[in-house]
């Protein structure tokens, strides 16, 4: 095959692929069922939010909204950072990122990289002792602070579920040629999930869609905890999870994603972020009620690079964790 030429790195997001995971299947004595892992550390963010934020600009472009030179403010646990500071150098705006204590110091030396501002926030909210609560306290006030600035607002504009559906899980589909069984997807905003149900739908499959959650979310019925690992779970219920129910929920707490991600890595030398080690745990705790012939898809957001001072980090662990 020859390879392709690329005009342009935007040409090069979406399209990533869907690897199977046989040395998974034996370890954990997986038999007449296929596991595939959608490897969204493949885009040029290095996670699912390329397909996000590109979805949003496009949204706010359409709008009126965006021009050159507007200032875009945007609260973001990481991966949105990062995507969105590349869609500023390719669509000519300025970003500045609203960020809490618990982003990895990796992605936040990426969103300066390109160019993105950061916003600490350096308490939670005094009320709720959440967050993200605060994130987007501060990114309202940065609103009112710069007249003409604009919020895309990852937490409530639908065009995520649609870069999701026409993008994630209809490669899923074309992929596999046919639909699969089940899908796992770790949410936070959840419109990745939400895009996954919609193109589930849009194509009368009878997929089930499972949710992976983190302990301490109030997404779906949850009850709020301390949540330690970014990438997975919401101390707010968004605007988003209430357009769309996915077909069950699955809660992880942090240990048990750390300790998945590690085995996968271990496994079958796919080192995943946070969110998705939940997904793999999320996996193996359902792995009993597979059934024969079924093919399988897990989610993977982000890759473990930028989680290597936190959860591939024992010392972290072993301090946060235990």
């Amino acid at each position: 095959m020859t390879p392709r030429l690329y005009n342009g790195i935007e040409e090069v997001a979406g399209n990533t692929p869907l690897v199977r995971l046989p040395r998974w299947e034996a370890a954990h004595e997986v038999k007449g069922v296929k596991i595939f892992a959608k490897l969204e550390s493949f885009n040029p963010g290095g996670s699912a939010k390329d397909r996000t934020a590109a979805a949003l600009v496009k949204d706010a472009k359409a709008s009126g909204r965006l021009k050159p030179g507007t200032m875009v403010i945007e609260s973001s646990s990481g991966n949105l950072g990062i995507a969105l500071a590349r869609q500023a150098i390719l669509e000519d705006f300025e970003f500045h990122c609203v960020v809490d204590p618990r982003t990895n110091q990796s992605t936040l030396g990426l969103i300066q990289a390109y160019g993105g501002v950061l916003h600490p926030v350096t308490e939670p909210d005094p009320e709720t002792n959440d967050w993200l609560t605060a994130r987007k306290n501060k990114v309202r006030e940065l609103l009112e602070e710069n007249p003409g600035s604009i919020n895309l607002d990852q937490y409530s504009n639908q065009a995520a579920f649609t870069a999701h559906s026409e993008g994630t899980m209809s490669e899923i589909f074309d992929a596999l040629g046919h639909a699969p069984s089940r899908v796992y997807v770790a949410v936070s905003t959840t419109g990745t999930v939400g895009g996954c149900i919609a193109e589930v739908a849009k194509r009368g499959a009878d997929t089930q869609v499972i949710a992976v959650d983190a302990e301490g979310s109030v997404l779906y019925g949850g009850a709020r905890g301390e949540r330690l690992l970014p990438g997975y779970g919401a101390g707010v219920i968004t605007e988003l999870s209430t357009r769309q129910t996915p077909t069950g929920t699955r809660r992880v707490d942090a240990l048990d994603a750390v300790k998945s991600a590690r085995e996968l890595g271990q496994t079958e030398a796919i080192v995943p972020g946070a969110s998705g080690g939940a997904v793999m745990a999320a996996l193996a705790a359902d792995a009993p009620s597979f059934e024969e012939g079924e093919e399988i898809v897990v989610v993977l957001h982000d890759g473990g690079m930028p989680y290597a001072g936190t959860i591939y980090n024992d010392e972290w662990v072993q301090e946060n964790l235990h």
